[in-house]
């Protein structure tokens, strides 16, 4: 069964892979037998990422790419073009958030998330499937949030963006599926990362976080990352245009 999971032989490409998340998701690729291109705005945390990995034996290179930046895409793909002829799995996972009060949001508020959680994605879609409709496979795996599914105060715009990526997840993964590309999403719950170090500290806070989750208990990015796997994987070669949710339960209330 094991081997259902492995992804030896395989090229991914994980934006925002330098932390949090997207680096939980690199590891468990690599550790799968993947090479891992990790992709962030800062290549020194790339880098040190894919160092990492390489110690560990894995393969793995560092690219700078500002997912809001139409120009640096095309050269995120250029680049894993050229070094490895071959792309099979893309997580775009980059992404932003702007928490405060909806009549404080600012337009560049707005322009700030949706370039980057929408617009930046979808071009990466693009770019990915260019490649991936030559070589007549692909998985594409798009990650949004429980923000896109259910409201929360204080950030309309940014669940307005995710619940745009998983409408667009069904979209592509039905206009591309003739192509042998396959495009699912994870929307996370309440996830424990670095990131997110300083509200997960505040007790009154951290409590009023565990409340909101059946399960009563903070997700990993291993959780996560075991999904992204799943979908990269050839255990989900007939499911497309899916976005699963990792939350705890929370979106069954």
């Amino acid at each position: 069964m094991d081997a259902i999971f492995d992804l030896t032989g395989k090229v991914a490409l994980v934006t925002g892979g330098s932390r949090g998340i997207g680096k939980e998701i690199v590891n468990t690729y690599a550790a799968q037998g993947a090479t891992v291109v990790i992709a962030s705005r800062n290549i020194d945390d790339c880098n040190n990422a894919a160092e990492e990995v390489i110690q560990k034996s894995g393969k793995a290179l560092g690219v700078r790419c500002d997912i809001a930046n139409l120009e640096d895409i095309t050269n995120m793909y250029k680049t894993v073009v050229e070094e490895f002829g071959q792309l099979d799995i893309v997580v775009n996972n980059a992404g932003v958030s702007i928490t405060k009060p909806s009549v404080e949001v600012t337009s560049d508020d707005w322009d700030f998330m949706f370039n980057i959680n929408i617009k930046g994605l979808f071009f990466s879609c693009q770019e990915a499937a260019k490649i991936m409709m030559e070589q007549g496979n692909g998985k594409i795996i798009n990650v949004s949030s429980i923000g896109g599914l259910k409201t929360f105060k204080r950030i309309a715009p940014y669940g307005a963006s995710k619940a745009a990526v998983i409408h667009l997840t069904k979209s592509l993964a039905s206009e591309w599926a003739r192509y042998g590309i396959f495009v699912n999403g994870i929307a996370p719950g309440l996830i424990s990362t670095d990131i997110n170090t300083e509200e997960i500290g505040d007790e009154r806070l951290l409590q009023k976080m565990l409340k909101m989750i059946p399960l009563r208990k903070l997700g990993a990015p291993s959780d996560i990352a075991c999904m992204a796997l799943y979908l990269a994987s050839d255990a989900s070669n007939f499911m497309t245009g899916q976005t699963i949710s990792i939350d705890g339960g929370v979106t069954a209330e």
